[in-house]
């Protein structure tokens, strides 16, 4: 793993748009199964057993096995991958573009080793975001400037965390109101915002299935060049750091965090 070329092969690794940075992370993985290894390893052990005349033991089958995987691995299949992040050193926002927190603590990890100086925290809001999206859902009203869309997931607070998903369904039902009132709390919600950008918000403070809508689509339309690349870039930079600042507003806003969010090394004196 390590750092790409953010925008193209052979690019700098940081792409920048005004005080927007964008970083790549790459992941090269080799894909070996086990029962490959287990098949040549039985090979060689019994070549082994055949020359020796004694079937080898746990610590030589060990040794055997290791050094099948050594020399299967140059002809294993590489499996490559990437992992953006973008870095608002405006409004000290770290979003990492990633299915899975595996990967974006992959991708915070090294850049704190990386960049000495860097350090940042995990957005803590005065309202949770399960107690936030609870009350919307259960008073049928939705933040300023937010709407309400059709999906959501509630989970009881039991031992047993029986779930009930929502999907292109409405939530302004009698239905919804009776979970909420049997000890269910919303734990993903899709909202709208400005009538601009859809998403989906999960208790984690996590942005799900993000979709620009047209409003945003026609303006990228309208500002398109030869570079597509940097109009999107500069586009949604242009959207995102007023919708995360409105979602924390909704949710009433940032926890006290010792220390700023985000910090910029010191430059070094000439």
């Amino acid at each position: 793993r390590g750092w790409m070329p953010a925008k193209a092969e052979g690019g700098p690794f940081v792409h920048q748009c005004g005080k927007h940075l964008l970083i790549s992370l790459g992941v090269e993985k080799k894909l070996l199964p086990g029962t490959v290894i287990n098949q040549f390893t039985k090979v060689r052990a019994a070549e082994v057993e055949e020359r020796e005349g004694y079937k080898p033991g746990r610590k030589q089958m060990k040794e055997i096995k290791e050094g099948v995987t050594d020399e299967l691995l140059p002809r294993a299949f590489a499996i490559r991958s990437q992992v953006k992040a973008w870095i608002d050193t405006e409004n000290s926002w770290l979003v990492v573009n990633s299915f899975g927190t595996a990967k974006a603590e992959d991708l915070v990890g090294l850049l704190m080793k990386s960049v000495e100086g860097f350090s940042v925290a995990l957005v803590k809001t005065k309202t949770s975001p399960v107690v936030a999206m609870t009350s919307w859902l259960a008073n049928n009203e939705a933040p300023e400037n937010f709407t309400i869309d059709q999906d959501c997931e509630l989970e009881s607070r039991g031992e047993q965390r029986a779930k009930v998903k929502y999907s292109r369904h409405s939530l302004e039902t009698q239905e919804i109101s009776n979970h909420i009132q049997n000890g269910k709390d919303a734990t993903r919600l899709a909202l709208t915002w400005n009538n601009k950008i859809s998403f989906v918000l999960n208790e984690h403070f996590e942005f799900k299935r993000v979709d620009p809508l047209d409003v945003i689509k026609e303006k990228a339309a309208l500002s398109a060049d030869d570079d597509s690349f940097d109009s999107d870039f500069a586009l949604m930079t242009g959207e995102f750091p007023q919708l995360i600042g409105a979602v924390v507003d909704a949710l009433g806003g940032l926890q006290h965090i010792d220390g700023p969010l985000f910090e910029q090394p010191e430059a070094e004196e000439a």
